[in-house]
């Protein structure tokens, strides 16, 4: 049987407090949801916070609360995940889509400046495979933010505090207006679906609340779903160690073959462990023949993205096209358990 690339880490812990919600009878939005909210204030160091049903729906009432202009441009990277496309499209704005930096796979300064010429008027950030980008240098351009940090979510970035020369520790996700935390399946932290859309500072927070009072009963997160997240972001310290220790595993094997991995777009950052990219030298196919010979199981990293769903609309994003057929995803979880880890580590420094 094939290590699969993706597997939800799920215990004993977050099941029982699945199982206690559903014997409460009380698995709609509720006291759950409302403790899910809190600790995502207190974790993530934000004013505001709504738990809601997926992503889509958060990015709708961040829109919402940010009052664009209708058929206002929003910017979003190639390789960002394809529902955010559609959801720009479908709220009556245009989609500014901006190609990537080879290196990191995030969208660039430069990049932002040429979209907001092409009439950008606010930047949807995808913080894509848990890497960090420019914050400093985006921030400068005085476009509005919001973040995604549904594959970043704990990454910190070494900021000045103020006029000193003290450098302080900063959030992902606190560096827009609003800030999309997706808790899908996929996500690196999952509720089973759903999302959380976080405020950072409370006057962003008292526009976006007044929308959430008046939300329908079904844009709310159920108590059943909030139970499952609560305990992720609770072991969210462990399971990123443990993610941490099969990366280095990785990277160390990576290094004596041909192939790369991103890194980083800003400096003085930690970022979180997704899965595991792989940028290949070499043909895809052989690769991933390879790695099912040792019964192990690739996935194409941008498969779901902007750049592979809507060809049309990324005409003038080469890198991202290229990244699309040359990255592909390696097991990396905390289920796997190292002694799997490091079997996958072998395949990595011997890769066609």
């Amino acid at each position: 049987m094939k290590i699969p690339v993706f597997s939800s880490t799920i215990r004993r812990k977050e099941m029982d407090a699945v199982l206690s919600c559903m014997v409460s009878e009380r698995i709609g939005p509720g006291e759950l949801n409302v403790r899910l909210v809190q600790q995502i204030k207190e974790q993530f160091a934000v004013d505001g916070c709504a738990a809601l049903r997926s992503p889509a729906i958060a990015l709708k009432y961040a829109l919402k609360a940010v009052d664009l202009p209708a058929e206002s441009g929003v910017m979003i990277s190639a390789l960002a995940p394809a529902w955010q496309f559609y959801v720009i499209k479908e709220l009556g704005f245009k989609p500014v889509v901006l190609d990537v930096a080879a290196e990191t796979a995030l969208v660039t300064v430069a990049a932002v400046e040429e979209g907001m010429k092409n009439g950008g008027r606010l930047l949807l950030l995808h913080e894509t495979l848990g890497l960090v980008p420019d914050f400093a240098g985006l921030s400068a351009l005085g476009i509005p933010i919001i973040e995604d940090i549904s594959q970043n979510a704990g990454a910190v970035l070494g900021v000045k505090a103020g006029d000193s020369d003290e450098i302080v520790e900063q959030n992902a996700g606190t560096f827009g207006l609003y800030t999309i935390l997706g808790l899908e399946e996929q996500d690196i932290l999952t509720a089973g679906g759903g999302a959380a859309l976080l405020a950072p500072k409370r006057r962003e927070w008292i526009v976006l609340k007044k929308f959430i009072d008046e939300a329908p009963v079904t844009d709310i997160l159920p108590d059943i779903n909030s139970a499952l997240a609560s305990v992720q972001i609770k072991e969210r310290s462990r399971n990123e160690q443990i993610r941490r220790e099969m990366r280095e595993l990785y990277i160390r094997s990576l290094m004596q073959g041909r192939h790369a991995t991103f890194m980083n777009a800003a400096d003085n950052a930690t970022n979180v462990v997704y899965s595991f990219p792989v940028l290949l030298s070499s043909g895809l196919k052989d690769v991933k023949q390879y790695a099912a010979r040792k019964e192990i199981d690739l996935e194409n990293a941008f498969d779901n993205s902007v750049a592979a769903k809507y060809e049309e609309a990324v005409e003038n994003c080469p890198v991202a096209k290229s990244l699309v057929l040359r990255t592909v995803l390696f097991p990396l979880y905390p289920r796997l358990g190292m002694a799997t880890a490091a079997k996958i580590a072998k395949v990595l420094a011997t890769l066609p």
